[in-house]
């Protein structure tokens, strides 16, 4: 159950930054003094962080959304395997946040 709530909140997370997304799109494609504002803000903390938390939510909602559909296919559908199968979502999520962290 905690792994849905979870899948959901990521999802919400993930559309939440849907504005920033298209922010930094428009930065990028646009003046040249735009473009260096994108890029100052992609290096300060806040950005870096802002990210670091988009691409683990993203990580994350895609790994459990996988887990999901192989759930409706049959698979993992016992109490045991689902217990399991989230418990090795959420450690690949940490060291994905790990990971990313260490490249940001």
């Amino acid at each position: 159950m905690i792994a849905s709530l979870a899948h959901r909140a990521s999802g919400v997370v993930l559309v939440l930054f849907v504005p920033l997304y298209l922010w930094l799109l428009h930065g990028m494609t646009g003046s040249p003094d735009n473009f260096i504002q994108v890029q100052a803000w992609l290096h300060s903390g806040l950005g870096k962080l802002l990210l670091w938390l988009a691409g683990v939510a993203l990580f994350f909602h895609f790994c459990n959304g996988l887990r999901f559909l192989s759930i409706d296919a049959g698979w993992f559908e016992s109490r045991q395997l689902m217990r399991l199968s989230a418990r090795i979502i959420l450690a690949m999520t940490l060291l994905a946040a790990l990971l990313l962290g260490l490249l940001l």
